[in-house]
């Protein structure tokens, strides 16, 4: 208890620059006399702990102290206040507590360098609390019961135990076991319509990577695009999986799951994509275009 209580004074000092005695006792529930024997105590144990005199005067503990002490150097330290900055970001309170601590301890503080918005526009309260509570899910390994709204429109119920929050393809995914199908999903987080958190606890498990498929890897697709959908295929495929031809045309080649989401995305480029391979999935996708335009031509 007293350990504690000696860091605690510690790290006040470092937070504050100084403190009356009676101010650390009304923080720390002890008395005047306990305080000035917790200084003596640090005192003796090398901590550079010193009292100034006088209207403005009080505990002080030597600025330089941690920094002589400690073995990070500057950028190391940036490094660690950075990364807790972009952690702080999901609007977790502890992360900004860690933060304040640190930059106190290291006597340094870092630029606000990074904002993320986890909301779409208008929603910015129930997403962002929607990431929130599966964020702890997955930490606390609770599981969830969740209304999802899937394909064809159909909205189903499925309790899933959270493995990881996984950011893909301009979009955040819930990677999970589902309890019904009894086998890992990936659900997109705007589809997940209301959630749960249950009582029931359960083992971590790791997610298969992301590029299997029940044992084997997803098949290479190969697409050709016209130079002005550069934008978009930039947005989709990394510099390495494209190859640009002399006429301005962009052929990209990746491993993708085929699926009805591969279909939607393909759709999505209307006449501007041509499947090069494999030639199933150049026929499913005239069939899809053929169905759609059946249902909509007047």
């Amino acid at each position: 208890m007293r350990e504690s209580r000696l860091f605690q004074i510690v790290y006040h000092l470092l937070e504050k620059g100084q403190a009356t005695a009676p101010e650390l006792a009304e923080e720390l529930e002890v008395s005047v006399r306990t305080i000035y024997r917790d200084i003596d105590a640090l005192s003796g144990a090398g901590i550079p702990v010193y009292t100034k005199e006088g209207r403005n005067g009080g505990i002080c503990l030597m600025r330089d102290f941690v920094l002589e002490k400690a073995v990070l150097s500057e950028e190391e330290k940036q490094e660690i206040l950075m990364a807790l900055q972009s952690i702080n970001v999901t609007q977790n309170r502890k992360g900004s507590q860690t933060l304040e601590k640190l930059s106190a301890i290291f006597q340094s503080d870092s630029p606000n360098w990074l904002e993320v918005d986890f909301s779409r526009w208008g929603q910015k309260e129930f997403d962002n609390e929607k990431f929130e509570r599966l964020k702890m899910a997955v930490i606390q390994c609770k599981s969830v019961k969740l209304h999802y709204a899937g394909s064809c429109g159909a909205i189903y119920e499925r309790i899933v135990q959270p493995c990881k929050l996984a950011y893909k393809e301009n979009a955040w995914y819930l990677q999970a076991f589902c309890t019904q199908k009894q086998d890992f999903r990936m659900f997109k987080l705007n589809r997940i319509l209301d959630l749960e958190i249950l009582d029931e606890r359960f083992s971590h498990r790791e997610f298969p990577n992301c590029t299997e498929d029940s044992g084997r890897e997803y098949p290479p697709v190969t697409l050709r695009f016209p130079k002005e959908m550069a934008y978009r295929v930039y947005d989709a495929f990394d510099e390495t999986q494209i190859q640009r031809q002399e006429n301005g045309d962009l052929i990209a080649s990746a491993r993708m799951p085929h699926d009805a989401w591969l279909i939607g995305f393909l759709l999505s480029f209307g006449t501007q994509v041509d499947v090069l391979s494999p030639i199933c999935l150049k026929r499913e996708l005239a069939e899809q275009a053929k169905l759609i335009y059946e249902k909509n031509k007047t």
